[in-house]
């Protein structure tokens, strides 16, 4: 249900212990809207999206404030800004990315909050003291917005064949979804760790959505042997198959960072496993790992080169686009997304890499991911909870705030990596691939507990 603010705020005034506008055109007059919708709601909890519209001069700061009408209320978490609760007051400030505002610019921020009684809707918003207009969607009446009904069986056998809807990865039910899971190390190293049982265990045990096949093209990867390789990543899409998880074909290109090297060798590649897997559900094309030393125009022609192959095979599969700096959007090259959102590739039902490696990569290009979101559909195919080298310390902290943030997104993702790398990104540790345990505290690393524990924990992909 959409109400109109003005029509509100005299009736909730009192209430809220704001000061009521007198009519639609004073409001206007303030220079600012806010739309507010509640994006989904629970038991004790709220997800809330607030955009917020600068009808007047240019900002080059701005301070959001409102009040939470139930003092039982209280902000969880936010995003996209820096929020803060006193009392009943939430203020909101802009950040750097987005602390600027042009006349009728916008920025979308949006928040978790939990409440104890009832859950009514702020009402009433200032943008740097100006009161502002704007609307409020809610739950349906009489309570609270049903809940997704959680499907039954496999991944596979709830979402059906994916597809890109707006900046979302989408299930069969066109609802989106989230896949999360794990990447193999390169199959030419850790071929040991990728047998029935680990597979068994990623899909049972890890419960995991998905599994990345990391075949290197360099470094005694495919190059040496086109057949043999192909035949390998093959073998592991129809072992996740018969798991139903999904199978993402990782064309692992990182030394040269040129994709446009490996240009032939893509299209060759690609023109078989999209033929051979057409019919499958469950197989997403990553075309391009790590670009880096290279112009996002490179990329994209690249992009725009071997796109067609697969969609001459398989025209309907999800198609993965590697982006500029070891596909850090740019940031790592010093630049950030407005590259690609202003200059995307000319292809449908694609998305674009996103990688990063928590110790190393903070605050900045979850900034760049959180800000991309809303533009351009992400999947964050690699990752690691230590630095960008794969070895050193776990970051706890930084790797909990990057999945919680993929989460809130639903942004999906694959961590680097399911092997027994002498690495403290591996998920397990020394040794484990010579045997059949691929669950048990005793085998699993720091960083393969963490991500075990993430995995596991229940999709509840919707199909209503």
């Amino acid at each position: 249900m959409k109400r109109r603010l003005p029509a509100l705020l005299a009736t909730c005034a009192t209430a809220l212990g704001l000061t009521a506008l007198t009519s639609p055109e004073a409001a206007a007059a303030g220079g600012c809207k806010v739309d507010y919708t509640v994006t989904s709601q629970w038991q004790g909890g709220f997800q809330a999206g607030v955009k917020i519209t600068n009808l007047g001069e240019p900002l080059t700061g701005w301070t959001l404030r409102t009040t939470l009408p139930d003092a039982g209320q209280k902000l969880v978490q936010g995003w996209n800004a820096t929020w803060s609760q006193s009392g009943s007051t939430v203020t909101t400030v802009g950040l750097d990315w987005n602390r600027t505002l042009a006349t009728g610019a916008t920025a979308d921020v949006g928040f978790v909050g939990s409440f104890t009684g009832a859950n009514p809707k702020p009402t009433a918003f200032t943008l740097n003291g100006v009161a502002c207009t704007g609307s409020v969607v809610e739950p349906p009446p009489g309570g609270e917005e049903p809940p997704p009904v959680p499907g039954t069986g496999t991944p596979v056998d709830i979402n059906g064949k994916l597809h890109v809807c707006g900046v979302n990865l989408c299930n069969q039910y066109n609802r989106p979804v989230q896949l999360r899971g794990m990447s193999t190390h390169g199959i030419q190293w850790f071929s040991k760790c990728y047998n029935t049982a680990s597979v068994d265990a990623l899909a049972k045990d890890w419960k995991s959505d998905l599994l990345r096949i990391a075949m290197y093209v360099q470094e005694s990867g495919y190059e040496t042997d086109p057949a043999g390789f192909t035949s390998r990543v093959n073998s592991l899409v129809d072992m996740a198959e018969a798991r139903g998880m999904y199978a993402m074909i990782d064309f692992h290109t990182l030394t040269p960072g040129d994709p446009n090297y490996n240009l032939e060798r893509a299209k060759t590649f690609f023109a078989s496993v999209a033929a051979r897997n057409a019919d499958k559900k469950h197989v997403i094309y990553e075309i391009a790992n790590e670009p880096n030393g290279v112009s996002w125009t490179a990329v994209k022609s690249y992009a725009e080169q071997v796109i067609p192959v697969i969609r001459a095979a398989d025209p309907d599969a999800v198609v993965i686009v590697g982006t500029r700096g070891w596909s850090s959007l740019g940031v790592s090259d010093g630049s950030n997304e407005s590259e690609v959102v202003n200059n995307p590739v000319n292809a449908t039902n694609i998305m674009y890499a996103f990688h990063f490696y928590a110790a190393s990569h903070k605050d900045n290009y979850r900034a760049t991911l959180s800000r991309a979101a809303s533009r351009l559909p992400l999947f964050v195919t690699e990752f690691g909870t230590v630095s960008a080298t794969g070895n050193g310390a776990m970051d706890r902290a930084s790797t909990t705030a990057w999945l919680d943030l993929l989460d809130q997104l639903k942004i999906g993702y694959a961590n680097w990596t399911y092997s027994d790398a002498p690495e403290s990104s591996a998920a397990f540790k020394p040794g484990t691939c010579n045997g059949g345990n691929y669950s048990s505290g005793d085998v699993l690393t720091e960083s393969g507990a963490l991500l075990k524990s993430r995995i596991s924990t229940p999709d509840n992909f919707p199909t209503s």
